[in-house]
């Protein structure tokens, strides 16, 4: 009978491995192709998409960075999306330190209107957030994509660095203030430095959402000059109408937007991991 059960968990592990191995390898060799394409001249993509190109065609990406303006658009991005990320742990992560150790009536009502908040659709938001940001002065401007970047991602932001604190140790808190800490120094010098692995993951994660959206910077920027990568890339399909299908430069260009989130992945992949797994005690 345990015999047929280790078999049983055996052949459920080796599914799911193979599973996850398979759409993994999957991924990989999708962003290997578009990278191999993007080096390719129009007539060789066509001609034979799976080789290696002969001769790197690395003025697609040249053509792409100054014709297509893509200098600008990424520049837009890294202010925008760094901005914001910043704006968002200064926010989050005091309120939800509050939310996770503080005792004060309506604290329960306040949590759940932020998991509330997680459960709106950003498109019912469109036009409230049209209005408002007209109203405000702030519509097609970096500044007021960014507040709405803050406001959208901060009921997530708090959510997840809420749970990060309520699993931090009690007693941390109550030796520190024994030692005649303040509330402020026991945030400052005790829990902020032991939730820093919580505070990175959502700050990786905010930033690969918002390096990738498009809805709201769609419908919140009309001026060229303030166009951010991912509508740089709808820019770059348009003018495809018109020029006859540039498509190496279009993969190029999609290569310059998976790029920036490769790396980050690449290299803090571990601290990402280690952020949502980790313990209260170091």
């Amino acid at each position: 009978m345990l015999k047929a059960h280790v078999i049983r968990r055996s052949w459920k592990t080796a599914l799911a491995y193979l599973i996850v191995g398979g759409w993994s390898l999957f991924a990989v060799l999708m962003i290997l192709w578009i990278i191999i394409a993007s080096l390719k001249t129009t007539r060789s993509l066509f001609g034979a998409p799976w080789t290696l190109p002969s001769a790197p065609a690395f003025s697609n990406y040249v053509k792409v960075w100054v014709s297509n303006r893509f200098d600008d658009y990424f520049l837009n991005s890294i202010l925008v999306v760094s901005a914001s990320v910043l704006v968002l742990l200064l926010v989050a992560v005091p309120a939800a330190y509050v939310l996770s150790r503080g005792k004060f009536l309506g604290r329960g009502a306040i949590l759940n209107f932020f998991i509330f908040g997680m459960g709106v659709p950003v498109p019912l938001l469109f036009i409230p957030l049209v209005v408002l940001t007209t109203e405000l002065g702030v519509i097609d401007t970096l500044m007021g994509l960014s507040i709405v970047y803050v406001s959208v991602s901060l009921p997530f932001t708090i959510y997840v660095l809420q749970g990060f604190f309520s699993s931090l140790p009690a007693e941390l808190e109550s030796a520190a203030v024994i030692d005649g800490c303040s509330d402020w120094q026991v945030f400052w010098h005790v829990m902020l430095p032991l939730a820093a692995p919580g505070a990175a993951t959502v700050a990786i994660l905010n930033f690969v959402a918002l390096w990738n959206e498009y809805q709201l910077s769609l419908i919140l920027i009309s001026s060229p000059e303030n166009r951010t990568l991912s509508l740089g890339i709808y820019s770059l399909i348009t003018s495809m109408q018109y020029s006859g299908g540039n498509w190496p430069g279009l993969f190029a260009g999609v290569t310059m937007v998976m790029l920036p989130t490769i790396a980050l992945y690449i290299f803090l992949s571990e601290r990402m991991i280690s952020g949502i797994t980790m313990g209260g005690v170091k």
